[in-house]
């Protein structure tokens, strides 16, 4: 794969510094780009690689120009930029149509032609399954499931009955789309938990990517949401009837418990946690480790909770301070009445 500058600007929509046919054949960054490699700085604090970076070109701001040795492609948002230019050096994993001998595809199932179905996989009754789609070996795909053109699902990913994934959808590894989720109802009478059976589903929406080990779980009566463009990280628990709004970006190891509203373009950092039957605004930010317990109405912002690390010492004198908040607070009441 080789571009030269003047290529990867159209495709950026930037603008050239220096020798617009520069050959660029690969990404790199900016401490480990060699000759050939376009690097990009997006954050300030990498500033002080640009005087030694090898990197044949940069994707860089105007405002860092100045401190740009070599080539460079100018645009408002190198980040972006950066992502843009990584699906034209990015392997293009190439579709063989056909079903692998050691598949097995219920007879009423529908397989567009053009589907790549791998080894082992298993397809249920009455499932579709849209043209251009590649379905990753050991993939278990339910009764009735729907998932939409140029899908990808990668090896072992598990979809139970009934759910609908859209186009363009990615899946990675591991993932399990449509379990029941933790719904229990306590009998008083027999002392003891009663399962609550799942009858809704789950509906994904197009050009959705879900990591590797993440669980969504099915609607019990109404359907659990993912509308399109949300990008879900690793390791994420989606619980029964939570709906998360299109746009938004979801980072690992994040809980949301059953019956949540996540808004449209929200950005949730990794290992935060919601509370259930709450309501998320759209455009809120939550800080990683976040404890959200509450409904969040008025769009934007950013919200966190918790207390950074510190010394182990610091940390134990102020867990102690902690326990006598509340008598200090009586102590300040009674001192403001008197």
């Amino acid at each position: 794969m080789m571009y030269t500058l003047s290529e990867l600007a159209k495709f950026t929509g930037g603008q050239i510094q220096g020798d617009a046919n520069c050959q660029i054949n690969g990404i790199g960054t900016l401490q480990e780009a060699q000759a050939g490699q376009i690097t990009f700085l997006a954050n300030p604090i990498y500033r002080k690689y640009l005087s030694t970076t090898k990197a044949s070109a940069i994707i860089i701001k105007p405002e860092d120009l100045s401190l740009c040795k070599t080539n460079a492609l100018i645009v408002v948002d190198p980040y972006a930029a950066f992502a843009e230019l990584t699906h034209h050096f990015a392997p293009k994993q190439k579709i063989v149509p056909g079903i692998h001998p050691t598949a097995v595809v219920a007879e009423d199932a529908k397989v567009h032609p053009s589907c790549q179905i791998q080894a082992h996989v298993t397809i249920g009754s009455g499932a579709v399954i849209g043209a251009n789609s590649i379905i990753g070996a050991g993939c278990a795909i339910g009764e009735g499931v729907h998932i939409g053109s140029a899908a990808l699902l990668y090896p072992r990913v598990v979809i139970y009955p009934r759910v609908i994934i859209g186009e363009r959808s990615i899946l990675h590894s591991g993932a399990v789309v449509g379990s029941d989720g933790f719904g229990f109802a306590f009998d008083r009478r027999k002392n003891e938990w009663i399962k609550i059976d799942h009858l809704g589903t789950v509906r994904i929406g197009d050009d959705v990517e879900i990591g590797s080990n993440t669980s969504i779980d099915r609607g019990v009566l109404d359907d659990t949401v993912i509308e399109n463009f949300v990008k879900i990280d690793n390791l994420v628990q989606i619980a029964h009837n939570v709906h998360i709004g299109a746009y938004t970006v979801i980072a690992g190891c994040v809980g949301i418990a059953g019956s949540a509203k996540i808004g449209k373009y929200c950005r949730i950092g990794g290992g935060a946690c919601f509370a259930g039957h709450i309501e998320i605004a759209d455009n809120i930010t939550i800080i990683g480790m976040a404890m959200v317990t509450k409904s969040l109405a008025q769009s934007g912002g950013v919200y966190a909770s918790g207390t950074g690390v510190m010394h182990h010492g610091e940390w134990r004198r102020n867990v102690a301070r902690f326990r006598h908040l509340d008598e200090l607070a009586q102590r300040v009441r009674k001192l403001e009445k008197e």
